[in-house]
């Protein structure tokens, strides 16, 4: 059994990832009330103890990233989220997506996004309908366990009423004064994380550009196509969740590429996977599921990239001329 001074491996990088969702964490409190705290707490115990679970035959630490997976899970869900679902859920994603593969740093998928996808299929009416009012004013949701739940369904999310006239104003988007996930709705707190996660070099810009170029190129030609459902660009940008997918999962290192062609491929298609799944597909949170389809695809875009180089520097070489 590992001592409890090594019982958490030492890892700086998931700190400073940490450190960034403090603000979307405030926020989140101030926002939907302090169930917040409890709901997460849950989820970081289950992480914590399903993967110490499959560490403590070998005497090794737990991975402090199976903390970050747990905040990042939490701030996907709505702050009603029943705590067992949460537990359920967390569990899933630490051992389904990352144990069956060897544990931190051979997981192909995001334990966070696998645990929340799984709740999204298995438990809908917690994830789809189950929304709660925005607090305003001072103190705001820290004085109050939970802000009102709101009674209606899932089209009272901003991203569900995109196609209507009870769409939120973009001031409202921006601010995160609607309902929706803990950390989704505030798209200033959101863009604060990154700004961090960039000047600290956490994450890679590439990673955080990309899924969002993709996004706004195939939502603007579904848009201007006149395809029935489709938000405005900008507004459909800033009122589902892949602003905060494109910071903190599409940048995760593990399961992200390692080359910087297939980094811009990667995040491309996710964000381009989203909006075909928004706008044809039966789950309106289409980000989820393609950050997940993507990060299967990651072993083999970059060794496409490799194999291409190679042949490239091959070809160079057989012209006598010097690669550049």
């Amino acid at each position: 059994m590992a001592s409890s001074k090594s019982f958490f491996m030492k890892q700086a990088l998931m700190r400073k990832v940490l450190i960034s969702t403090i603000p979307i964490t405030i926020g989140a409190i101030y926002l939907f009330g302090l169930r917040t705290i409890p709901l997460m707490i849950t989820s970081i115990v289950a992480a914590v103890a399903t993967e110490y679970l499959f560490r403590r035959k070998d005497g090794k630490p737990v991975s402090e990233a199976s903390i970050v997976s747990a905040v990042l899970f939490t701030l996907a869900l709505p702050v009603a989220t029943p705590y067992w679902v949460a537990a359920v859920g967390m569990i899933f994603g630490v051992v389904f997506a990352k144990e069956v593969f060897g544990g931190y740093g051979r997981n192909v998928f995001n334990p966070a996004l696998a645990g929340r996808t799984f709740l999204y299929v298995s438990f809908p009416g917690y994830l789809t309908n189950k929304w709660n009012l925005p607090a305003e004013g001072f103190p705001g949701g820290f004085g109050r366990f939970i802000t009102p739940s709101i009674d209606t369904v899932s089209g009272s999310t901003p991203l569900g009423l995109v196609a209507t006239s009870e769409g939120p104003e973009v001031m409202e988007l921006v601010i995160g004064n609607v309902s929706g996930s803990l950390g989704e709705t505030s798209i200033v707190l959101i863009l604060l994380s990154a700004i961090y996660l960039l000047v600290t070099k956490t994450a890679d810009w590439k990673l955080m550009v990309a899924p969002l170029l993709g996004f706004v190129v195939f939502n603007s030609l579904f848009y201007f196509a006149g395809i029935e459902g489709v938000p405005q660009p900008f507004f459909g940008l800033i009122s589902g969740s892949i602003i905060f997918l494109a910071v903190f999962f599409v940048t995760e290192p593990v399961t992200a590429p390692k080359t910087t062609e297939a980094k811009w491929i990667y995040g491309f298609l996710i964000g381009m996977i989203t909006v075909i799944i928004r706008t044809f597909g039966i789950f309106i949170a289409g980000g989820m599921f393609a950050v997940l389809i993507m990060n299967s695809f990651v072993p083999i875009l970059d060794e496409a990239v490799k194999e291409i180089k190679r042949r490239k520097k091959d070809i160079s070489n057989e012209k006598g001329e010097t690669p550049a």
